[in-house]
């Protein structure tokens, strides 16, 4: 018979209590005045919950919390549970960086639970690889302007793997072994190349650096390798066969359309990290609700991709803490 965990087994192995000032933001905590009814750690359960059950919409979480004592019990809610309005809420309340604060905390936590080697537990990242994915909007086309969204007026037209979409763009930012660093949302009509600055900004710091990045031949630009530079950031770029142009004999170059050609070790490291890069892609948008953005907004946007990012963080320390380091990245374990 197949183990399985559980959302509870997660949760219990889930310490929120360094981010408690961030989650109580704004919040009446004492003295006199009316008393906050229901505690924020729970709703950023119930929001995680949201993501690893796949569930849709907030009214339909609310509706599965009403039903169901056993999510309200581990989410940490008594009888009643919040509304719909009050998640839209506590959004507004924390906001984008607040997010983005708790799940900066988890992954510093993962990564010193998991390292496997003195650089990595003191925040060196030897190889990391940036790779984008469409976040479709919530909405339809403005009919005045069709490269606007009508619902979602922040969202724009833009070119995804399967044609024109309307909504926005994620990318991100992952080491070697497939443990995600970081991410960054745009617009979709806005190149990936111009967001990977931004990306570093938001990623790197003080408790991490990286010394490679990878990418696939649409980064390859001279902006971009200088701002690499810069930072003293290697890149393992392959460059684009282009007419009257000789490529460096010491680069990747682009074989077909996702093969590539040059120093076999530069291949090696080249096709591992773009394979961990999609790996992460694929299973977020498998196991942990991506593509189903129901928020309008960037900022609506860039909560939504936090709340998978500190869920992945979560089932990482989770497995670590319960000893089993095999199911690190094994999300459907939690499910």
């Amino acid at each position: 018979m197949k183990e399985t965990g559980s959302p509870e087994l997660l949760f219990d192995n889930l310490d929120l209590t360094p981010v408690r000032p961030i989650l109580w933001k704004d919040l009446h905590r004492e003295g006199p005045g009316r008393p906050v009814k229901y505690n924020p750690e729970s709703d950023l359960r119930a929001l995680m919950l949201r993501h690893l059950e796949q569930i849709p919409y907030v009214k339909d979480l609310v509706k599965r919390l009403r039903r169901n004592p056993y999510l309200r019990r581990i989410c940490g809610y008594g009888d009643d549970v919040p509304t719909e309005a009050h998640f839209s809420q506590m959004k507004r309340r924390i906001g984008e960086e607040g997010f983005r604060a708790i799940e900066r905390h988890l992954r510093c936590e993962a990564i010193r639970l998991g390292a496997s080697h003195p650089l990595l537990a003191a925040g060196l990242v030897q190889a990391s690889a940036v790779d984008g994915a469409d976040l479709p909007a919530w909405s339809s086309r403005d009919p005045h302007d069709t490269r606007k969204g009508l619902g979602d007026r922040e969202a724009r037209l833009g070119r995804g793997p399967k044609g024109f979409y309307l909504g926005y763009r994620s990318l991100f930012l992952v080491d070697m072994e497939g443990f995600p660093l970081g991410h960054v949302e745009a617009p979709a009509n806005v190149n990936e190349k111009e967001m990977v600055e931004k990306l570093l900004e938001e990623a790197l710091g003080e408790d991490l650096e990286v010394e490679l990045v990878a990418g696939d031949s649409q980064f390859e630009s001279k902006p971009l390798f200088t701002v690499l530079e810069e930072r003293k950031i290697e890149h393992l770029i392959p460059w684009r066969k282009l007419k009257h142009r000789v490529n460096p004999p010491e680069e990747l170059v682009v074989k077909g359309r996702i093969d590539v050609e040059g120093p076999e070790w530069k291949r090696a490291v080249y096709k591992r990290l773009r394979a961990m890069v999609e790996g992460y892609i694929g299973r977020v948008k498998t196991r942990l609700h991506y593509h189903q953005f129901t928020w309008k907004g960037l900022a609506n946007a860039t909560i939504h991709n936090s709340l998978t990012f500190i869920l992945v963080y979560a089932v990482a320390i989770a497995a670590m803490k319960m000893g089993r380091p095999d199911l690190a990245r094994s999300i459907a374990y939690f499910a």
